[in-house]
């Protein structure tokens, strides 16, 4: 071929290219989800996650609450599809519940995108790392595993401001509101509240979000809130860093940081599963594990549709912020 005609054909191969590259990948119908997924077509997957998320936590501990409250905000509202993680108009970390969302933790989940792909080319969801990781935090402090099961495809939008208004509020005083809450999600059991509430076993809050001051406990937290307003109080009494039952134990002394966790130790149906927890760690690991595979079963309205984000996960591949930019790749809101 001569070259001009090779100048010619260049700019027509450039542009499908592009296509091929930006164009969203909706599935018509997605493959069943299974623990083993990308066992064949990306058998590193975890253990770059694992080694991405350890890394991490020796770096920054606080990661791993961050995490948990991650794939929880973006479980509840529609389901595992990674749609907490898209910015721009609209999204859910515009919304109430995910302002406080923790931005280091939201791009701890795009970096490992990055070396997965470079890995075993863009063929792994976010919704499935942040998965992964989130599994991982969890045992890398010191909790139980659990099963994953992987072939999650991206959501194209994020949930309604609707749905992610019904993420349980740490102000709530009912016990039989939040099981009601849970009960749409296929939570039924009371046993899935408690034992997810026990995610609280690691994590900080911050001022804003204590209960009101009713007892020595709380009224020791409004004072300290009083002296320093960005202080930031442990969820655990006990244990803060570690991913045991300690929140349990300091709820049977009434040190709850929430409204809604010392509802459940005042409850009669929650409070007995309580008692039992701070007994009974292994208990509490083995109904957390359980409840956490329900969680990432949460029903997606329309069922596994969508794609697999290539550029971030923050943007879908079909947005308009579609070129490569180092300065900002992967960033989330400020908030």
């Amino acid at each position: 071929m001569k070259m001009a005609a090779v100048v010619a054909v260049l700019p027509l191969v450039v542009s499908t290219l592009a296509v091929l590259l930006c164009a969203p990948a909706v599935a018509a119908g997605a493959a069943p989800l299974s623990v083993d997924f990308h066992a064949v077509s990306c058998p590193q997957l975890e253990s770059i996650v694992r080694s991405s998320v350890q890394a991490a936590l020796q770096r920054e501990i606080a990661l791993a609450a961050g995490l948990l409250r991650i794939f929880f905000h973006d479980c509840f509202p529609q389901g595992c599809d990674a749609s907490v993680y898209l910015n721009g108009t609209n999204s859910e970390l515009q919304q109430g519940p995910n302002l406080s969302l923790q931005p280091r933790a939201l791009k701890l989940v795009d970096d490992i995108r990055a070396k997965v792909h470079a890995a075993c080319g863009p063929i792994v969801s976010c919704a499935d790392i942040s998965a992964l990781a989130t599994r991982d935090v969890v045992v890398v402090s010191g909790g139980p595993s659990f099963a994953v099961s992987l072939g999650q495809l991206d959501s194209l939008t994020p949930a309604s401001a609707a749905l992610v208004g019904q993420l349980p509020s740490p102000f709530t005083a009912s016990v039989q509101t939040l099981l009601a809450s849970f009960k749409t999600r296929g939570l039924g059991e009371a046993g899935d509240l408690v034992a997810l509430s026990g995610g609280h076993t690691i994590g900080r809050s911050q001022c804003d979000f204590i209960r009101p001051a009713e007892d020595t406990y709380s009224r020791k937290m409004a004072a300290n809130c009083t002296k320093n307003p960005k202080r930031l109080e442990n969820l655990d009494a006990i244990t803060p860093d570690a991913f045991d039952n300690g929140y349990y134990i300091a709820l049977t002394f009434n040190q709850g940081v929430f409204t809604s966790d010392m509802a459940l130790i005042r409850d009669r149906t929650t409070a007995p599963i309580v008692k039992q927890f701070a007994n009974d760690k292994a208990a509490f690991f083995a109904q957390f594990a359980k409840s956490m595979v329900k969680l990432s079963k949460v029903p997606r309205p329309s069922g596994n549709v969508g794609e697999i984000r290539r550029i971030s996960c923050f943007r879908t591949n079909a947005s308009p912020l579609l070129a490569v930019d180092s300065s900002d790749e992967g960033l989330a809101a400020s908030a």
